[in-house]
């Protein structure tokens, strides 16, 4: 891993030019790709079940993605991995967003990424639910991308109103006072549960 020539303040991943870029995504692509990846899981859920049971079912899907996002943040972005091939690992998927927070390319996650994800989790709700496995994609889908958009916001954006302010010192905390806590990034009461929320001043 080496800093680009091109860019003192962006971290080069790859060598190979075209891998590089699969790790960059600027806001305009990542909302052109996931208004149309929502609108196909929208197309693909609705007049699954009645009205209530599908707004039901979206919220489901939200707070399945909150706790995703709580455990893949926790679990995996901080996994401590001891081998050569983990540290090199662990920096590739989130150690190098801590050595270069602001870089505005990579607080979206890329579509190589997020994308191959979603649709596995797409299958798997589906293979577990049928149909209505679509529903709770929808909002496992939102939920993912209300959470890529605060995060891009924490860092990018003065984030005004008393709730986005809330949101955006929850997350610095975590790049700035200590990185083992404050693991939420918009369901932000999880680290309250979990017991991991990082106080404004060290006790």
């Amino acid at each position: 891993m080496m800093k680009s020539g091109a860019d003192p303040k962006r971290v080069r991943l790859f060598r190979n030019d075209l891998l590089e870029q699969f790790t960059l995504i600027s806001p305009i692509a990542f909302a052109l790709t996931w208004t149309v990846f929502l609108a196909v899981a929208l197309w693909a859920s609705w007049g699954v079940t009645n009205v209530f049971a599908w707004v039901g079912l979206v919220f489901a899907g939200l707070l399945i993605w909150s706790l995703f996002e709580y455990a893949m943040h926790r679990f995996l972005f901080h996994m401590k991995l001891e081998s050569r091939f983990g540290r090199a690992l662990i920096f590739l998927t989130h150690g190098n967003h801590h050595t270069v927070p602001n870089d505005r390319m990579r607080n979206l996650m890329p579509p190589v990424v997020s994308v191959t994800i979603s649709l596995g989790v797409w299958a798997l709700l589906y293979a577990m639910f049928g149909p209505a496995g679509s529903v709770v994609f929808l909002g496992f889908g939102i939920g993912y991308v209300s959470y890529d958009c605060v995060h891009y916001a924490c860092h990018q954006l003065p984030m005004r109103g008393p709730i986005l302010r809330q949101l955006r010192r929850h997350h610095l905390r975590h790049h700035h006072a200590r990185e083992e806590g404050n693991y939420a990034i918009t369901a932000i009461f999880w680290d309250w549960v979990f017991g991991t929320e990082v106080p404004a001043k060290r006790r």
